[in-house]
């Protein structure tokens, strides 16, 4: 299977079914993520396996298959979907005799090529390094041995040492920075507090039109794109309502399905906005096929991060791509469900202004969800306070 994009370095896709009911929809994700990298496709090879090979993953007779292709199509990068141990990453690019990364170190690098805040800058490499530091013994295999000889007589570390205290002292030096950083946001927010200022999150799957309804209500103008975690800062700003007056809105990272658990580490900081926010707006891709997927994937971060008590409403987004109605939905106490727009067209928006009203006069907000499975299908019905 032959793919042609236009793109900077070419990249060989390989994906391996273990019988997940979601695989198509993870293959079709790796496209995208790839894409979003600038990245020229050159082709997919898929296979079956009931788990994975210990030393290549996909197994010897696979890997011959990718190393037949990665020579016909000349290509120098072949990229997993699915995590690697290191052991497995060193022996494919033997075999392969190119590079080989897998998905977490894809979404690194598009978070690396993304991020412009300096707190966004420092998770991203602290998250880099994180990852490296299970893998600094590719490489140096030739140099583990004790230095020695006329001039590099030393304290006796070996260069794999000499790699992780360096490293080690990288990471204390991001973390103490990213430290400094979020007190001034704890002052931030606590001047917010003693102003009685409400305070929004934005939250979603990545691509579900965040960053476009965060413009549609304050008026700003953050980066928008349809590709894979075009927002990676959390953006901050004043919304006034005619009827509730000012509340604060924030604009955060995208989720995504098995994302990086040393990216949520890292990103903790900046996901602290959503932690401590007084609603969450969960917005969700209306006109996904696999949206109620998409939601169970958020819930599950937000559980990770200790944001699963804040009290969210769902927003049905892009409804001008599939046929649901601009409205919104109540339990039978009042509270406010779901609110079904279209932020790139303005229609519903309406609703959700009136909505953030009423939240901000009554303090009528929805309890944290408890369960999401059969949210799409079905109205969603909290847990009662």
């Amino acid at each position: 299977m032959f793919e042609r994009h236009s793109g900077s370095e070419r990249v060989l896709l390989v994906s391996i079914n273990f019988g997940e009911t979601d695989y198509q929809d993870s293959v079709e994700e790796l496209h995208r993520l790839a894409e979003s990298a600038g990245l020229s496709i050159v082709g997919l090879i898929e296979g079956k396996r009931a788990r994975p090979d210990p030393a290549l993953f996909a197994g010897s007779g696979k890997v011959e298959e990718i190393a037949s292709m990665v020579n016909v199509t000349e290509t120098g990068l072949v990229i997993f979907n699915h995590a690697l141990s290191p052991a497995q990453e060193r022996n494919l690019e033997q075999a392969l005799q190119c590079r080989v990364v897998d998905r977490t170190t894809l979404i690194l690098d598009i978070f690396a090529s993304r991020a412009k805040s300096a707190a966004g800058i420092l998770q991203v490499e602290l998250a880099q390094l994180a990852h490296i530091a299970t893998r600094l013994v590719r490489g140096w295999t030739h140099l583990e041995r004790q230095k020695g000889g006329i001039g590099l007589r030393g304290p006796g570390e070996t260069q794999l040492e000499t790699d992780r205290r360096l490293l080690g002292k990288r990471v204390k030096l991001l973390k103490d920075r990213l430290v400094k950083l979020n007190q001034q946001r704890h002052i931030q927010r606590r001047a917010r507090s003693r102003n009685r200022v409400m305070s929004i999150s934005l939250v979603g799957y990545t691509n579900a039109g965040k960053s476009t309804l965060f413009n549609a209500l304050t008026h700003a103008n953050s980066y928008t794109a349809d590709q894979l975690f075009a927002t990676l800062d959390t953006t901050t700003r004043q919304l006034f309502l005619p009827d509730a007056g000012e509340l604060v809105i924030s604009d955060t990272v995208g989720f995504i399905t098995r994302l990086p658990h040393t990216l949520v580490e890292s990103f903790r900081a900046t996901l602290e906005e959503t932690i401590q926010a007084d609603l969450l707006l969960h917005v969700v891709d209306a006109a996904s096929p696999i949206r109620d997927k998409h939601i169970s994937e958020v819930n599950k971060v937000l559980a990770e991060i200790g944001a699963s008590h804040v009290p969210q409403i769902i927003i049905l987004n892009k409804i001008d791509l599939c046929t649901s109605t601009a409205g919104m939905t109540q339990d039978e106490y009042g509270r406010i469900q779901e609110i079904h727009l279209s932020a790139q067209t303005g229609l519903g928006m309406a609703c959700l202004r009136a909505a953030l009203s009423a939240a901000k006069q009554a303090h009528i907000l929805p309890t944290a969800p408890t369960q999401q499975a059969n949210m799409v299908n079905n109205l969603y019905h909290p847990e009662l306070d």
